[in-house]
Parts: C-alpha cells; structure tokens; sequence
C-alpha cells in the first residue's frame, strides 16, 4: 500500500458518538472514513445494526436543539431521497423528534462535509503497528494514523421472544431516555433487576408511573444499602421478590399491557398489568473485536487513561460515547466525547506532522 491509501481518520461506530466525531473530523479536513457496521443478521439479534441504540428507539424528547413541533418538511429535505425511503413514515410530527430521524440528520450532516461511509463492520485491529491496521467483515484492510472507537454498549435483555417483539413499544432499557415518554405517564411500569441501575431506574419511573413494581429473582436486592432504602421507602415502589418475567403481554395498538411473573422457588405464575417494562440487567460493551489491543476496565469497556481527554493506552487512538461511558450512557454526552474525540485525533496529527 502506498502512503496515499492510509486514512488519516478511521471511525469505528455509527452512534452519536461516532457521527460527531465525524462531523468536527471533516470540518478539520481530516477525510475520515466512518465504518457504520454491516446489515446482518447477529447485528440486528444483539442489537448492533447501524446508527446505534439511538435508531432503535421512537420519540427523544432530550436531545437539545429538537424540540416538539413539525418536522416533515425540515427532514424531508435535509435527508437524502434514498435515505428518507428507507426509514419509517414521517408524519406531521406534534411530538419530538425519532431516533431513526436524529441519526438520518447527524449521518447527513457527516457526509455533506465529506465523511466516506462504508456499511461493513471492522473484526480485528493491530494497534502494535504504525500506521494501525484494521480488517473488515468483508475482509478488507485499511490503514490509519489514527482512530476512533466509537461502536457502543448494548443492553442486556432477558432474552424472551415476546420481550423482542414489544421493544420501542412498552419495552425500553433506558428509563432516562423513555421514562417521561406519554405512554408511562400515570401507568403501572416495572422494572427489571436487583443492583443500583434497577433500583436508580425504578426511583426515576416513580416521578411519573403510577406505581413501579421492581423484579428482582432473588430476596434480597444487589444494590448499596442507600439504594435499597431509598427503593423501600417510596410509597410508589413495590418490590416482587423472587420472580422473573416470564413473558410480555400486549396488541398492536397499546403496546406492552402487562407481564407474566414465575415464582423463582415454585415456578407459580400470576400476571401483572402494566404499560411498560424497563430491563436494568446491566449492558455489553462493543469491544470483542479489539481482542487486547486496548486496556478495557473490569467491565470491558475502553479505559480513558487520562482525565477530560479521550486518549485510550494507545497513543493516536481515542474511544467516544457509550464503549468508554458505564455511568451517563446518553446520546447528548456521547456526542460530545465524538467532538473531544475528533479533536484529540486532530491535535495530535498536527503534533507529528501529519497531513
């Protein structure tokens, strides 16, 4: 390969994150190539199809800048025709802007400053080489100065067939971005899980739901001592011990209407209405197919080693969004570690003369 093929700019990751990093990249001049993630089967099962979580979910109502009003007209001409032709129908809009819409714009944005976009996932890197070196599922190879890693957390779900069937539809697994949505408001909800985040999730869902009914398998909760008070002391929160959601119930028209929950000791089964389910079992990293190549915490996610920066342990490679960030986990912070990201990258080609 000649010095002309490698890229100075490879983003890894189609999410907030990673379309940010893309958008300040290509305003620097950067040329980055931008690998989205490849249209597959195992992608679509785990959720890891392109444009992130953010594509699977419906209203966001707290990403600044899009307030509630009509958007047709706007995204219909910001988006491009092919691209507009392949996400859902877009109405007169009374309620906020979609996920699928907000990631259509951010890639729009992207590209209109020259970001080249390939739908391919990357399966390994080889960081101990300079420049780096980074295979595609396709089988392709490409070689950068620098790069960002950009690909994302999943959340972890029961695993029910039913549980799939109703997700963006009463089943969520992010209280913060969905809680507040008209659908929960006043509602019966629950919540699934024993640790922290449940207990965190259930105490949000209890400014809005009628009641929260959080599901724990076991007798007693996971979570800080502090966290279990506060869940005990809520006169909205009512803890089922000992149960699993066995399966979801709802229709085509209201979504979610309520769960079945087994006894974990005797495996009895009784149902329990309710408008929605919040799963807070915790969330997967996307970093297998860094294989060691960069320092991971205990949780797997990348390790930022240096405090407001966004350097991994391998210098001229970054990590943005939800595969460094275990504890805010939204679309508005990812963003903003994509923009931090891209300038790291950018300040440190300028420091080794890199053009």
């Amino acid at each position: 390969m000649s010095d002309q093929e490698i890229e100075r700019t490879i983003i890894i990751g189609s999410g907030p994150a990673g379309w940010s990093a893309a958008i300040y990249s290509a305003r620097a001049n950067l040329r980055p190539l931008l690998f989205e993630g490849a249209w597959t089967e195992a992608n679509r099962l785990q959720g890891t199809t392109p444009l992130g979580q953010l594509a699977l979910t419906t209203e966001v109502e707290n990403y600044a800048g899009f307030p509630s009003g009509k958007l047709k007209e706007f995204l219909s001409t910001a988006i491009q025709p092919d691209r507009v032709a392949g996400m859902p129908p877009i109405d007169e809009h009374a309620h906020p802007v979609t996920g699928p819409e907000l990631m259509e714009l951010m890639r729009q944005q992207a590209t209109n400053f020259g970001t080249r976009v390939i739908t391919d996932d990357i399966v390994s890197v080889d960081f101990s080489r300079r420049p780096f070196e980074l295979t595609s599922l396709e089988g392709q190879t490409h070689r950068a100065h620098t790069v960002i890693v950009a690909t994302g957390a999943r959340a972890n779900y029961l695993g029910l067939a039913s549980e799939d069937k109703f997700k963006n539809r009463g089943v969520s697994a992010c209280a913060v971005c969905d809680g507040a949505l008209p659908r929960f408001r006043s509602k019966p909800l629950i919540v699934v899980g024993g640790g922290d985040t449940a207990v965190e999730e259930a105490s949000y869902l209890s400014k809005y739901a009628s009641m929260v009914h959080l599901v724990h398998r076991r007798d007693s909760l996971r979570a800080s001592k502090i966290m279990q008070a506060r869940a005990i002391s809520n006169p909205k929160i009512t803890i089922e011990w000992n149960s699993a959601v066995d399966e979801v119930f709802g229709d085509d028209k209201l979504g979610v209407t309520g769960v079945c929950l087994k006894d974990t000791r005797n495996e009895a089964t009784r149902q329990l209405p309710a408008s929605g389910m919040f799963v807070a079992i915790g969330h997967t990293p996307n970093t297998a197919f860094l294989k060691g190549q960069l320092e991971l915490t205990d949780g797997g996610y990348v390790k930022w080693i240096k405090p407001f920066r966004t350097y991994t342990s391998v210098e001229g490679v970054y990590s943005a969004g939800d595969v460094s960030d275990d504890y805010y986990r939204q679309a508005i912070t990812s963003a903003g570690t994509g923009c931090m990201a891209a300038l790291d990258a950018e300040r440190y080609l300028a420091q080794k003369g890199i053009e």
